[in-house]
Parts: structure tokens; sequence; C-alpha cells
């Protein structure tokens, strides 16, 4: 897991490839870690020309729902928008666990509340409780 902290304001999607950048899975039997996942998904927000660009010259599977504007303008420019995005319902469907687990995340007082004034000290609040969540399960 990788967590990346930005001012309040600040949407998600913009850090994707920051994030994705940031993840490490050390592998069982030692050597280098993976940085690759098997497959991203991400909601209607996630779906720039930038992160997809990202995603495909990474060859890492995704699923990402395209907004209804971006699929006018593709369609709208005929054979020159391209090809339709692959979307895989079963897939979208698991992206949940993630928001229920931002969820548990928040119902932590120091995290939902932010009392810390120094960005350090909240990530490590925040590293703490994603622990204390993961060694729960």
């Amino acid at each position: 897991m990788a967590l990346l902290l930005t001012p309040g304001q600040w949407g998600d999607a913009p850090q994707m490839i920051e994030v994705m950048d940031r993840i490490r899975v050390p592998r069982p039997l030692g050597g280098r870690p993976r940085t690759r996942p098997d497959h991203v998904s991400g909601d209607k927000a996630y779906s720039s020309r930038r992160n997809r660009r990202y995603l495909r010259r990474r060859r890492i599977r995704h699923t990402i729902p395209e907004p209804k504007d971006q699929r006018a303008h593709r369609r709208r420019r005929g054979r020159e928008g391209g090809r339709p995005t692959g979307f895989d319902r079963d897939h979208y469907r698991r992206r949940n666990e993630v928001e229920r687990t931002i969820n548990r995340l928040k119902n932590f007082g120091a995290i939902a509340t932010r009392y810390d004034k120094r960005a350090y000290v909240f990530h490590g609040t925040v590293t703490a409780a994603a622990i204390r969540l993961w060694l729960r399960q």
C-alpha cells in the first residue's frame, strides 16, 4: 500500500500516477520488489487521458468507466476517436472494498479530524491506523 498526503482541496485522481510509482510489493523469495499491480480499478474521476496513457504504457490492466462526455467526444470524432475503453463489471464491483477501507480509516478520530499540525505526524497516524486495520483482518 502507498499513501500520499496532499492539501485538502486537491483531488485524488491527479495524484494517481505518483501513488502508483510509490507501490512496492516485496517478493516472497527475495529479489526486486514488484512495482506493477495485476489490475487497477477506479471511478470515473480517474478516466483522464494522462492516467490511461500511463496505465497502457506500463501494461497495467484497468477497469475505469468512461464518463458520458468523453464517450460522446470519442464518438463525435468517428474513426479518429479510437476504440471504446474496455470495461469489466465484475472488477468494477469490487472497487467498493477500497471505498469501505477508506471509510474505516475515517472512523479513527485523529484521522477524521486531523488534529496533527505536521504532515509527517499525520502520515504516521494514517499508517498506524492502516496497519491496525490490516492486522484485524
